[in-house]
């Protein structure tokens, strides 16, 4: 086979931490006190792992699908994932795998892994072994290290049927 009929896709997204928002992370609400700022959850995971199925699926990004308008305001993003699933497969596309890691200085997440795996697997409606989730600090450097935000990255591998 050439590899005809697989797409690859990166995503990314960064939000700074804000006080009196939920810091919410592949779909989990994780005590912290202070949370990601934006006009949805502002989750970064779901959001990196959004965009890059979109891209993949080469139907542009998430601010073309789910602007910043009342219908999106606070949207969980696992909805948002749910949606673009529907997306993916109306576009005659299967997802393979999603690689993704969240860069956060603070609070230490692997505990919440498992949970974040399986939101992300359920709202796509695919296999958690399908679905990595890992993390990482900013180690002082930038916006992320100094506390101020965090991010994530995704890339995913998509085939046609």
């Amino acid at each position: 086979m050439t590899g005809e009929g697989y797409r690859v896709g990166i995503g990314y997204d960064i939000h700074p931490l804000a006080e009196g928002r939920d810091l919410i992370l592949g779909g989990v609400e994780i005590e912290y006190h202070k949370g990601l700022d934006g006009h949805s959850d502002a989750d970064v995971l779901s959001h990196a792992v959004g965009d890059a199925l979109l891209g993949a699926a080469n139907l542009e990004d998430l601010g073309r699908h789910f602007p910043e308008s009342e219908e999106f305001r606070g949207i969980s993003s696992l909805i948002i994932l749910e949606k673009i699933s529907e997306l993916i497969s109306n576009a005659g596309f299967k997802i393979v795998n999603i690689d993704s890691i969240v860069n956060a200085e603070n609070p230490r997440l692997a505990s919440c892994r498992p949970e974040m795996t399986d939101n992300i697997a359920r709202s796509l409606e695919i296999d958690r072994s399908a679905v990595s989730v890992k993390f990482t600090r900013g180690e002082g450097m930038g916006e992320v290290g100094r506390g101020k935000a965090m991010e994530a990255r995704a890339v995913v591998l998509l085939k046609k049927e």
